[in-house]
This record gives C-alpha cells, structure tokens and sequence, in this order.
C-alpha cells in the first residue's frame, strides 16, 4: 500500500500503511502535533484518532484556527452534561451544539437548578479536565442505541426521528463516550479533556426542546470556553462592556425607535431619528450600488402559494414563514415573503437575454418576514420584519469566480467605510436537506473557497450549514470591543435557475441555464443598525449622525445664526435658542451624543467667530467663520465608495 497525504502547501509526504491524524501531525513536527485539535479532509472534519486510509488532502486543525474553537466548545457541552449527571443523576439531557462564543446544554432536571449551583457544576468540569478524559467515537445500530438511552427520552426522540445532525443517519448511531458519560454526536471532538482549561459558565435560561412552545420547557446552561486564559478574560470583560452598550438602551436614550405591546414582538417603530438614520444608511448603500452596475428593482410583500412551492421555501422553511393568507372569492392561498430571490427571479424571466448582459446584477432594499420563535427574538437584532440591501446576480459558470471576489470586495469595501474593519468569514457547506447536484454544490463550494483564499480573508468551514439550494459565505465583523457581528452573506445558487426555468442566450445562440448569487451586503438594515451603535456606543461618525450640528445660542444672536445656517445647509442643524443656561444645552446635546456643539454668543456677531466642541476632541473657542465652516465640513464628511480603491 502507497498512501500519498497532500498538505495545505502543496508538500505531499507518503506512506506505507494507513496513518492516524495525531500520527500525521507528530510526523509533521512535534510542535503542530502538541497543538493539534483534528483534521480536515476534503472540507469535513473528523478526529485526531481518525485513520486515514486513502490519498486525499489533509489540514491538521490547531488551537490558532478558527474551526478550532467550535470543536472545542462543542467538546466542552459535553463535558457540562457529563458534569451535571455526576452531579444529578437522575437528570435528563437534550442537546447542546456550540454557538458564536461559547457553547450550551439543554437539561430537564428533577428539580430546577439555579445559577447559584453553576459554581458546583463548574468545579465538577474542573475535575474532568484534569482527569484527561479521552473522547472515544463508537457506532451503534440503532436497535442498541435506543437500548442504551432508554432513560433519556429526548435522546431516544432524537434516534427514532434519524437526525443525522445530532449523531444519527437512517442506518446507525454515532456516539461520543469519556468515562461512563456517552452521548449522541457526530463529532470530533478535543483529543481529551485536558485541552478544555479556560471556559466559564454564566448563565441559566429556559428554553423549549426542539425550539418549539409545545415540548417540554427544559433549563439551558450557557458558557464560553477559550484556548487561552487572556482570550477568556478579554470575552468577560466585553460582556461587561456589552451591556452598556446595549442598542435597545442606546435607542431608547438617543430616541431612535421603540417597541409597543400593540405592534407585538419582533417589531418596532422607528422615530424621526431613527428614519434619518436609516436613510443615511440606505442611500450610502444604493448609491455605492448604482455605481457599480446594479439596477434597482422593486417587488411586492406577498406571493401566490405557487411561487413558494416553485422556489422550495414551502418544503424547505416553512416552519419559518407566516401562515398564509386565504383569498375567498378564488380560493387562491398567499404568503407574506421571508425572501426576495423568487420575486428578482421573475424580474429576471420577464426579458429574454443574451450572454453579453451578463452578469446582470438586481438590487433592493426588500422588506421581509419571518416567523421567529419569541425566545430568539432580541431587539434589532433579531426581528419578524425586517429589510435587506439584497441583490441577485445572474451570471454564467464561468463568471462564477470573478464575480464572487468582486462581491467580497464591494462588502469589505462597504463595510470599512462604515467603520468596520476587521473581517473574517465562514464558509457553509452542503446541508443535509438540499437540492441541486453533488457536482454543482462542489463547484460552487470550490469557488468561494478560492475567492476568500485569493483575497486573503481568513476563514473558517461550518460544515452542512450552507442554504438548502446552496453553499455560502457569511462575513462577519469585529466591534469596537472585540464582538464577532454575522453581516454580509454571498450564496452560490444552481437549484433555482432549475427550479424557475429559466436562461439567456449564448454565442451559438443555445439557450444555457445561467448560475444565480443570492447577497446581502450590510444584511438586515435594522441589524446592521444595531451592530454600529453597539459599534460606536451610540457615538456614530458624523456623517451618520441624525443631529449633526447643535448650534447653541447666547443671547440675541438669530441673524447670524441664519448666516451661519446657510454654510452649513448641507447638514442636518438642530438651533437651541432657549432661554436656560448654557450648560443645560450642552448637557442635553451631549445626552443625545449629537457629535458637534456649535456655540455662538453676542461678542461673535461682531467678530464672525464661533466655539466649536467636537466629540472626543479638544473644545475650540473664538473659532473664525470661514475656518471653523472648514473644520465641520471635514469632520462630517462623507466617506467616498471605491471599488477600485
């Protein structure tokens, strides 16, 4: 037997037998093997004990990669249950995957637990740790796994309903056992549990099994867990700093929008503010579309059942769309849209085309809904109706490359002129309910892969996570105080196209089925609010700002206040002229974190001067007319868009 294992930089080493991953990472070097975590093949991951057998490219996963915190944090939800049934025996569990930043369990407990009994279950994972438990991978049938969690009631739901995602296919169980602890999993999972050593609990909440009000509610542990000690510590100080940062205190200080019991969950109101906001946003962001070749298009909010049938939605994500609408005089059934991509198809369909108009690139801002669970609901971030800056591009497979590292491109660009520069991303792979051909989803996977390796954006694979008609991209940022954000996604679609028939002409006038990229760029507008003032804490750049100019007045001042005005024309100007002391204006002003105080007494009239406080700068006094109309005009300046920057 010859064994070729081709590594991330092209270097091929050879073997006589099979060889395990921990074997291929100490033959490598015993520094890689020391931080060795699990490896990667052809885009799927699996255990350091995993023994490779054939020729394949292979990426030995160390504690520095991103794909290397989700193992761990799963590893460490298994180490939580195991320690809560040391603890209380007699404890059902349910599930617990990793999530952005930590991890969680779901427990039904004979008697509820409080966060108080957190401290004795974390001692008990200490204990574990030390131990240096190894995870062992078995395979069962599942005659004898439903024998082996006959307690465990959700377990056996789970093994009866064949999730894979939870360890199960149709015709076997995988589990994951340390010591007496066994549980349902696909895996990998840490070498042992010694690599767990920085992680904290912090806190317990309800939640329903399966995410569905009727089930039983169960008590859910969350946590963190980290590689380093100065990574955990930096996470719990940014929790810290999080809530004071909070958007929905922030928008409820700066007045930018609020929530009523009559509108109901998931929804607000946006204030006068808070539209200006908004529309600063939204036309920064159409106008970086219209140049750069998207044409804007305009759909409705509701669609016969027939075209969520057409498109899958009906099959697919029902579960998160609003009931439908029943027409009586025809019978016809309607559902509000929790998309916009069959609408632009239909744009699409209504022209013929030619090969030389592609790509052709819609853009919009469209309103969606979706019909979230109440407990995922969270302010702006999280909403039933929301509005995207979507675009779909229809283009050929050829264009498929370009076209992908030109869209990486624009949503960098986009996202740093609004003051977010540090960009990562994941790459979604094939879900386990899908649709589209296996060489059609490895193409697409291929060239997103390319295009974030080519332009040097660092990434991890969140394996089967990808749309169920496509492989995607998901970017995401980093705030102010080191918080991961989920903005930007760019999926790869050859299932629609299919599904809507439709096509353009090429060279040899042959009609070809074109590829389509679904895209949002800043995401949910309302999201994409929140984010930036959580970003800023409510200190947004001038240019974004509702108010941007107080101009605060000292006695009888109105025509040269006017004067002043009519510079600054292009700015939005709030004139307090109140007869309170000047003090209370500037505390006000501050409150509401309007970024420039403009200040104007009797003695200026004379002398054409002003007082200028800017934010997070020194405050100016006697400033010239024309210098400080210079001064403002640089600091609210708008940041221009360019691709080609």
């Amino acid at each position: 037997m010859n064994l070729d294992i081709t590594l991330p930089d092209g270097s091929v080493r050879s073997f006589e037998n099979s060889i395990t991953g921990d074997e291929l990472a100490k033959n490598i070097g015993s520094r890689l093997h020391k931080d060795a975590v699990c490896i990667e093949i052809d885009n799927k991951f699996f255990d350091l004990s995993y023994s490779i057998t054939e020729n394949c490219n292979v990426r030995i996963v160390t504690i520095n990669d991103l794909d290397a915190l989700h193992i761990l944090r799963h590893s460490s939800a298994h180490i939580l249950a195991q320690a809560v049934l040391n603890i209380f025996p007699n404890t059902e569990y349910g599930v617990g995957p990793s999530i952005e930043n930590g991890f969680y369990y779901d427990f039904k407990f004979t008697k509820p637990i409080s966060e108080s009994d957190l401290e004795q279950i974390e001692s008990e994972m200490k204990k574990i740790v030390k131990s240096k438990q190894e995870f062992i991978r078995d395979e069962l049938s599942k005659k004898d796994a439903l024998k082996l969690f006959k307690k465990q009631s959700f377990k056996v739901e789970l093994i009866e309903s064949a999730e894979s995602s939870e360890g199960v296919s149709s015709d076997y169980v995988s589990t994951y056992r340390n010591e007496q602890f066994v549980d349902l999993c696909m895996g990998p999972h840490i070498p042992n549990t010694s690599f767990l050593k920085h992680f904290k609990l912090t806190k317990v909440a309800g939640a329903y099994w399966r995410g569905d009000e009727n089930n039983p509610q169960l008590q859910r542990i969350y946590g963190t867990s980290w590689f380093s000690k100065e990574d955990l510590d930096l996470y719990m100080a940014q929790q810290e700093e999080a809530e004071k940062r909070d958007h929905r205190k922030l928008g409820n200080e700066l007045n930018l929008f609020t929530s009523t019991d009559e509108l109901g969950s998931g929804n607000f109101i946006w204030k006068p503010n808070g539209a200006i906001l908004r529309d600063v946003i939204e036309t920064y962001s159409k106008n970086a579309h219209l140049s750069n070749d998207y044409q804007l298009v305009n759909t409705p909010h509701i669609g016969k059942s027939i075209l969520w049938e057409t498109s899958g939605h009906l099959a697919h994500y029902k579960e998160n769309m609003y009931p439908p609408v029943v027409h009586e005089e025809n019978n016809e059934t309607y559902y509000l849209k929790p998309m916009n991509c069959p609408f632009h198809i239909l744009v699409y369909k209504s022209d013929l085309h030619s090969y030389k108009e592609l790509p052709i690139r819609f853009f919009e801002f469209g309103s969606v809904y979706r019909y979230e669970k109440t407990g995922v609901l969270h302010g702006l971030l999280r909403l039933r109706g929301f509005t995207q800056d979507d675009a779909h591009i229809f283009c050929t497979k050829d264009q498929i490359n370009e076209e992908v590292k030109t869209l990486l491109n624009f949503s960098v660009k986009l996202l740093n002129a609004f003051g977010l520069s540090e960009i990562e991303a994941d790459l979604s792979t094939k879900p386990d309910k899908s649709i589209g051909s296996d060489d059609d989803w490895d193409m697409a996977t291929e060239s997103l892969k390319k295009s974030l390796t080519e332009l040097d954006i660092p990434f991890a694979t969140a394996e089967g996570e990808g749309a169920f008609y496509g492989p995607k991209i998901d970017l995401h940022v980093k705030d102010a105080i080191g918080r991961r954000w989920q903005l930007s996604t760019i999926q790869v679609d050859f299932a629609q196209p299919d599904n809507f028939d439709i096509e353009y002409v090429d060279n040899n006038n042959k009609k070809i089925r074109p590829v389509m990229i679904h895209r949002a760029l800043l995401g949910s507008i309302e999201r994409f609010t929140g984010v930036l003032l959580e970003h800023y804490a409510g200190h947004m750049p001038g240019w974004l700002s509702p108010v941007q100019i107080d101009i605060l007045t000292i006695g009888n001042v109105s025509s040269y206040v006017d004067e002043i005005k009519e510079h600054l024309k292009d700015f939005r100007i709030n004139i307090d002229d109140r007869n309170v002391r000047l003090g209370e204006k500037i505390h006000n002003s501050q409150k509401i974190k309007v970024p420039i105080q403009l200040i104007v007494g009797e003695k200026d009239v004379s002398n054409k001067t002003f007082a200028i406080n800017f934010y997070n700068a020194e405050d100016k006094q006697d400033i010239e007319l024309e210098k400080g109309i210079k001064e403002i005009n640089n600091y609210l300046k708008t940041p221009e868009f360019d691709l080609n920057g």
